[in-house]
């Protein structure tokens, strides 16, 4: 779920085939030999300021020696899923592409954007001779046609973990990933094998050794589930083919990522409370009683985390800070998830973007109730929130997921900031949340809005903020003082407007409303003319939009 592009991770396919065809690339290149800085008028240089630099750290002398010997093996199988998501989310070489760029900014921009397009700004090209970004990304042909992929028939062709080619008929096959990358993930596996080898936690050491199966065999259920039984580990990596973003086609194609995680016990402990209400959460979210009749798991787990690498799609334009995972519903409703706060970076973007924001749009009288504790926490039960709500429609569509198609992902990280924040109110009403106040977490809300809808409607965060920001200005949730363009929270109204869209929100999502989903964000799902005079005061005031990391062993002090 990019983000905040809060943003996390994928369901397996319920099907599973030996893969059709050994891989072969039949795209050509996007202007890969040829590249050069666009004229002014097309791209600003300057745009490429917009991500402000973060070194990923973390105290590895608290760490066991077997530990800080395991992390160059983690870290090196994340970069294999670094190079994976070029290759899905651009068709050309990438090398040849980013010899051909000899501006030195231009370079860092497309490393962080992984290809040509501005993740941040619609997917705009920022390349000459580069045309649109395919909505498929590289997931499928660039001249297959939506009425074609319909008609085809084909068992897997919606597979998380399909690539779709053509054959030497021209006809569409799929190749699954394990077969297409088979070079790639191979080496990743072992890098995970030989991580195992080396640490004498059992359950950390089950889970590599399965995950490194996964990856060559598209078989990612078993070690979903040895992950959620992770016991006593301190280090932790996530990696695979996870979320669907990248897939604005259909949103069928997962895409590779990883992360290198440390625990923060201290913090983890803190959280642990929390995982004992859900079920009283689940059974009193504010809607029919149809839309949340899915059990929540026993295992839920909340923890929170320093990441000390990022690598392939969470890595790509605006930067992930909290995790919900598996994404599988049926694994979710029999063991849980575990919703995972990256805590390290998201302090970042609390203090070098949120905090700047708010300084510029944020009432005066408001401004105190800007808090850590409010950013944290309103991060964290979005997270959460994922896995609150329905998974299947309750009118045989199959899954929210399959029957809303490429705008599940936009709708769900919607649902997941608006009930997140309903389950904070809950906790404050029930005396479960102590410290700070209910106001804090609705000022600090208001001001992520305006940082999460920086990301463009080419994200599903991005596109949820608009969507909330327009209902809630629409509900009377906050107003702008026209004297000093600033704005202040109604408190009353900001509680009903929440738990309406929240209703709403479900009510979509259980009914695989696709066609309502569509005209929702239609009329809210954009950046209207007021919303953008703010947004252009935020870029003129030199507050970055997102982070981008300096990470690996050097600047963890192993080299």
């Amino acid at each position: 779920m990019k983000p905040l592009r809060l943003f996390l991770f994928l369901s397996i396919s319920s099907v599973w085939m030996a893969c059709e065809n050994k891989p072969e690339t039949t795209q050509e290149p996007q202007a890969a030999a040829d590249v050069a800085v666009t004229g002014e008028e097309a791209f600003n240089i300057s745009r490429t300021d917009i991500y402000t630099p973060v070194r990923l750290y973390t105290n590895v002398e608290l760490l066991k020696e077997e530990e800080r010997k395991m992390i160059p093996l983690l870290i090196k199988a994340a970069q294999v899923m670094d190079g994976l998501f070029w290759k899905e989310a651009y068709s050309g070489d990438r090398d040849e592409f980013l010899a051909g760029i000899t501006d030195e900014r231009l370079k860092r921009f497309a490393n962080i954007n992984y290809g040509p397009w501005d993740r941040l700004d619609d997917n705009k090209p920022f390349i000459e001779g580069v045309g649109e970004k395919p909505l498929g990304a590289n997931f499928y042909p660039e001249d297959m046609t939506k009425d074609e992929f319909d008609g085809w028939k084909s068992d897997v062709k919606k597979s998380l973990y399909t690539m779709v080619r053509r054959d030497s008929t021209g006809h569409l096959k799929t190749i699954y990933y394990h077969k297409y990358f088979e070079t790639e993930v191979k080496e990743a596996a072992g890098y995970l094998r030989q991580a195992a080898a080396i640490t004498t936690n059992p359950t950390l050491k089950y889970y590599l050794d399965l995950r490194a199966d996964a990856l060559e065999t598209d078989r990612y259920n078993p070690s979903d589930i040895a992950w959620l039984a992770l016991e006593d580990n301190v280090l932790d990596i996530v990696i695979g083919p996870i979320e669907n973003y990248e897939d604005h086609l259909y949103g069928y194609k997962a895409a590779h990522e990883a992360y290198v995680l440390v625990k923060d016990v201290v913090w983890s402990r803190r959280l642990d409370k929390y995982k004992e209400l859900l079920p009283r959460l689940q059974a009193e979210l504010p809607c029919d009683t149809k839309y949340k009749q899915d059990e929540i798991g026993g295992n839920a787990q909340l923890n929170a985390y320093d990441v000390i690498y990022y690598a392939g799609d969470c890595n790509s334009g605006s930067k992930t800070i909290a995790v919900n995972l598996p994404n599988d519903e049926q694994i979710q409703q029999e063991f849980g998830t575990r919703r995972s706060q990256l805590k390290n970076a998201m302090k970042a973007k609390y203090d070098k973007i949120l905090l700047p924001i708010a300084d510029m749009l944020i009432a005066d009288d408001q401004r105190q109730h800007i808090t850590f504790d409010a950013f944290f926490g309103n991060t964290m039960f979005h997270e959460v929130a994922h896995g609150l709500g329905i998974k299947n429609t309750v009118n045989g569509k199959g899954t929210v997921r399959e029957s809303l198609k490429d705008q599940a992902s936009a709708l769900e990280e919607g649902k997941a900031d608006i009930l997140g924040l309903w389950m904070v109110y809950k906790l404050y009403e029930w005396g479960e949340l102590e410290d700070g106040e209910l106001m804090d977490n609705y000022v600090t809300f208001l001001a992520g809005i305006f940082r999460s809808v920086r990301f463009g409607a080419s994200s599903a965060h991005g596109k949820a903020n608009m969507l909330r920001f327009n209902y809630f200005k629409e509900n009377g949730a906050f107003e702008k003082d026209p004297a000093t363009g600033k704005y202040r929270v109604n408190k009353d109204k900001m509680t009903k407007a929440m738990t309406s869209l929240s209703a709403l929100i479900l009510q979509l999502q259980g009914e695989g409303d696709y066609e309502g989903v569509i005209a929702l964000m239609d009329e809210k799902g954009a950046i209207f003319s007021e919303l953008a005079s703010d947004l252009e005061r935020l870029n003129e005031g030199g507050i970055p939009v997102d982070v981008v990391f300096e990470q690996g062993l050097s600047v963890l002090g192993l080299e």
